[in-house]
């Protein structure tokens, strides 16, 4: 760790911190750094455990950041000075409405640690030791084993009592670590040293049994960083050499051969091979690519040689695009985790009051013996801890999303995981979303010119476009030797078609409806439009600003899963609608086939206003892929993209389909479920086992001991729970739930 003196000018600083592994760790260390002069575009990841910030050491030296992360429980390491994180403002990836849990410290051991490794096993084999020193002592001299028992207690909770003195000058004096210091120090106090000491050896192993657990549910995610080779065969005349994965650049050649991972995002400019992507959208059986098909980093080629365009950095790429993703989620909380924390600010100031209301009360005002009472009110501080309470949402909604991520299914939050489960209806875009984004050509109508020119005019237009539509139109005029001339100004017009100057001309490709409000298009050419449409196949027109060139049809067939995936929704008491900018015949007759309601020829503000008229009568889910899907998945109440859709939709929505599977809409919906339910039950089994030790305690049924093995006991349970999100399959539902309710039994 470098200490230098501070200097002036600001040092862009990137520290691994150890035992930030929460999302109430990383918004105590954003407070805490954000309070010191001198810092800017602080930005933390609690699955990585960083902080990167910027620095002015003349204002603040780096030595007193690293001594305010030591006094917070925290063990900082300087990984390097590198260039300021790029995006978004720190303070847009975390939710800082959350309480400050500060005191709550437990470590995530690296992959493959052992757990006796790390600092919080350190510190249960240390006072497990110390315990049983104290135990055994009192065989060979018992006067003196209440001095063993002190030792342990004290040295024990020595760095509770440390963070919880740090937690306090940041302004939360009521943090866990306070409520065990208290009742560690005050059993010694009252002749109960052995209580306290086994107090703080099993508050040790709840905290030992969190922080492992809480490494668990982010190993699937950490290890997506490790899916990218570090090194590719980058072709360079007539040979390749082997270069650092991460040095490639957008428009380099590499070389793909069997066994190996593919090194960067990209086309495939030769050979045909099955790609296993299961490791990036979890997709299970090899898919089959060829010449245009687009590869991820990270997918392993299984049996021919393929040379690829390098279509994106290293930092650009897939896998950095989910990392991101997931790191964006773990700052975006639950309404549910949201009351948690609301709750426990007022829940940890009562569980105190409560306790010394116990413990004076009734000696001051009735008379009482003092030590019962005192017991009771040392017990019940125990009792209040609200660890198993605090972890009871971010543990699901971790599991749920990480379970998720594994399925190709990224949700970027726990906001959206909790809304999904709630929509009573799902509106699709109709192209590339309930159908397969593949079209092709298959009437080429000339008018004022040839159908072959037709076809040349029109690729030139949609050349700088990644829409299916376009990207059909091109293919066909490839597939026919048809070389399109470059085009300049090319624009899209939302909801309405592309336009182009082609060879010193303006050129449209327009739907029928725009086109016939600019021109008059013949009775004989509506008529050959409407069979078109009716024929369930999309018709465009080509023309200049005055004239018709000609007419395109281009078909595009559903996906395979979406009539299932309607069906399944509507299972689950989901309505299904497609809206669609694509004409009514056409839209109906995609409609009619796969089981849903449909709104077409709609432009981007129908759409917005269609979800409106659709949210009165309960949550709505909006799934596109284009551009001019964006405003529509803002405009939801989740939005969800296809996960081969443009960029612009995969940033506005919540969430993304990797798989660009129809049925994980409705796994996203039985995911969402499933979390809530689990959240559910550990609320519930947190709060009623402290009201049932509530009880006993004041009864006189329970001691120290059992309190603090009751909150540990509830903490490991709400873990374990919470951790069996992390085998969610999926799949169809086995039970229809109309009311939008909890999931069938056994989907987890």
């Amino acid at each position: 760790m470098d200490s230098s003196s501070p200097t002036s000018g600001t040092a862009p600083l990137l520290y691994f911190v150890d035992g930030m592994d929460c999302a109430s760790c990383v918004q105590k260390v954003e407070q805490m750094v954000g309070r010191l002069p001198g810092t800017a575009a602080i930005k933390t990841s609690f699955s990585k455990q960083t902080l990167r910030l910027e620095l002015d050491e003349s204002q603040t030296a780096r030595t007193v950041l690293e001594k305010n992360l030591r006094a917070l429980g925290y063990t900082p390491s300087l990984q390097a000075t590198v260039p300021p994180a790029q995006g978004r403002p720190a303070s847009s990836d975390h939710d800082h409405s959350a309480e400050d849990h500060a005191g709550h410290v437990h470590a995530v051991l690296p992959a493959g640690t052992p757990w006796y490794a790390g600092r919080q096993g350190r510190l249960v084999i240390f006072s497990g030791v110390l315990l049983a020193l104290a135990w055994g002592l009192g065989f060979v001299a018992p006067p003196y084993a209440v001095y063993g028992y002190i030792a342990a207690t004290v040295l024990g909770v020595w760095p509770l009592a440390r963070q919880a003195w740090a937690s306090a000058r940041l302004g939360d004096p009521f943090s866990i670590n306070m409520l065990v210091s208290l009742a560690a120090v005050g059993a010694v106090l009252i002749g109960q040293a052995a209580e306290g000491a086994v107090v703080v050896f099993f508050f040790a192993v709840g905290e030992l049994l969190e922080g492992v657990a809480a490494g668990r549910a982010r190993a699937g995610i950490q290890a997506l960083a490790a899916l990218a080779p570090k090194t590719a065969l980058l072709v360079e005349g007539t040979g390749t050499r082997e270069v650092p994965a991460d040095s490639l650049q957008v428009g380099q050649i590499v070389q793909v051969r069997p066994g190996g991972r593919v090194p960067a995002d990209g086309t495939i400019l030769s050979g045909t091979s099955s790609l296993d992507d299961s490791p990036v959208t979890g997709e299970s059986m090899p898919v089959t690519k060829t010449v245009g098909d687009t590869v991820f980093a990270g997918s392993i080629n299984t049996d021919g040689v393929l040379s690829i365009a390098v279509e994106k950095g290293a930092s650009d790429n897939t896998i950095a695009r989910i990392i991101e993703l997931v790191e964006e989620a773990e700052g975006s909380k639950a309404a549910t985790a949201r009351f948690i924390d609301r709750f426990s600010r007022s829940y940890t100031p009562g569980v105190v009051l409560v306790s010394a209301l116990v413990a004076l009360v009734p000696p001051l005002l009735l008379g009482a013996q003092w030590y019962p009472w005192l017991y009771k009110g040392i017990t019940l501080l125990l009792i209040g801890c609200p660890c198993a309470l605090v972890l009871s949402v971010p543990a699901a909604i971790t599991s749920g999303i990480s379970a998720g991520t594994r399925r190709g299914l990224l949700i970027k939050g726990g906001a959206a995981l909790e809304t999904i489960g709630t929509v009573k209806t799902v509106a699709f875009d109709k192209t590339g979303t309930l159908t397969a984004g593949k079209p092709r050509v298959t009437d080429v109508l000339g008018v004022g010119a040839s159908g072959s020119e037709v076809l040349r005019l029109a690729a030139a237009v949609e050349a700088g476009s990644s829409h299916p539509l376009a990207r059909a139109i091109i293919k066909e005029a490839a597939r026919i030797n048809v070389s399109a001339p470059t085009a300049q100004d090319a624009r899209a017009i939302a909801g309405k078609g592309v336009s182009a100057t082609v060879e010193g001309r303006s050129l449209f490709i327009s739907s029928p409806q725009h086109a016939g409000s600019t021109l008059n298009l013949t009775a004989d050419l509506q008529g050959k439009l409407t069979a078109l449409e009716e024929a369930g196949k999309t018709a465009v027109v080509v023309h200049s600003v005055d004239a018709v060139l000609g007419v395109l049809a281009i078909r595009d067939e559903p996906r395979e899963d979406a009539r299932a995936a309607i069906a399944r929704l509507k299972e689950m008491g989901v309505n299904a609608v497609m809206l669609t900018g694509d004409n009514a015949r056409t839209g109906r007759a995609i409609a009619s086939g796969l089981g849903l309601d449909v709104q077409a020829e709609l432009l981007p503000e129908d759409k917005l206003r269609l979800i409106s008229e659709l949210k009165k009568n309960g949550g709505v889910a909006m799934v596109g892929d284009g551009i001019n899907d964006a405003p529509a998945l803002a405009q939801a109440d989740v939005g969800i993209a296809m996960g081969g859709g443009t960029d612009v939709a995969l940033e506005t929505a919540d969430a993304a389909l990797l798989r660009e599977r129809v049925g994980d809409v409705a796994d996203l919906v039985q995911l969402s479920r499933d979390t809530m339910t689990n959240i559910k039950w550990n609320i519930a089994f947190a709060l009623g086992l402290k009201a049932i030790f509530l009880v006993t305690t004041l009864l006189g049924y329970t001691n120290l001991w059992m309190a603090i093995l009751a909150d540990t006991g509830a903490t490991a349970i709400v873990t374990a729970n919470a951790l069996r999100l992390l085998g969610w399959k999926g799949g169809p539902v086995k039970q229809a739930r109309a009311s939008g309710g909890l999931p069938a039994s056994g989907s987890v």
